[in-house]
């Protein structure tokens, strides 16, 4: 066998031949390559895949923690941190279409928003507002349609 694939008839924990109706499938069959240890390396897959997710979560939540981010600059700092608010999602939109179908990570990442929107409004000097929950669903659409586009 040609570097350590297996054949479909050939089972890798008993050393010999078993019918595929015998088999047992896994949980994690398709998430790893099929070795003995199999699950370990799928595990291995799913913190790759959903570590940035998690990681760029708690960036949001730290940011939205921050009392007040006015810079005192008028309307460019409404436009500038309505634009950040675009980026940081579009990035998560990004993260989270790495990890699921596209639908569903949209999905999420709006009602990460909605959630990060209401975490806000019990942080003094800021406001939960549903405006910057469409602002970060569009970001969301773009990160999304980014990552249709590296595929």
């Amino acid at each position: 066998m040609a570097s350590g694939v297996l054949a479909e008839s050939v089972s890798p924990h008993s050393g010999g031949t078993v019918p595929d109706s015998h088999r047992v499938p896994s949980l994690l069959a398709g998430l790893g390559r099929e070795t003995s240890i199999g699950p370990v390396r799928a595990s291995r897959g799913l913190l790759w895949t959903w570590l940035p997710v998690l990681a760029w979560a708690a960036v949001i939540f730290a940011l939205s923690s921050v009392p007040g981010l006015g810079t005192g600059l008028g309307v460019w700092d409404t436009l500038l941190r309505k634009l950040a608010h675009m980026a940081e999602f579009a990035i998560l939109g990004l993260l989270l279409a790495r990890a699921l179908p596209e639908l569903p990570a949209f999905a999420a990442g709006v009602a990460y928003a909605a959630l990060d929107e209401l975490h806000q409004h019990f942080v003094p000097g800021r406001a939960g507002m549903l405006l910057d929950v469409g602002i970060d669903a569009v970001g969301l659409l773009l990160g999304v349609l980014l990552w249709r586009r590296l595929r």
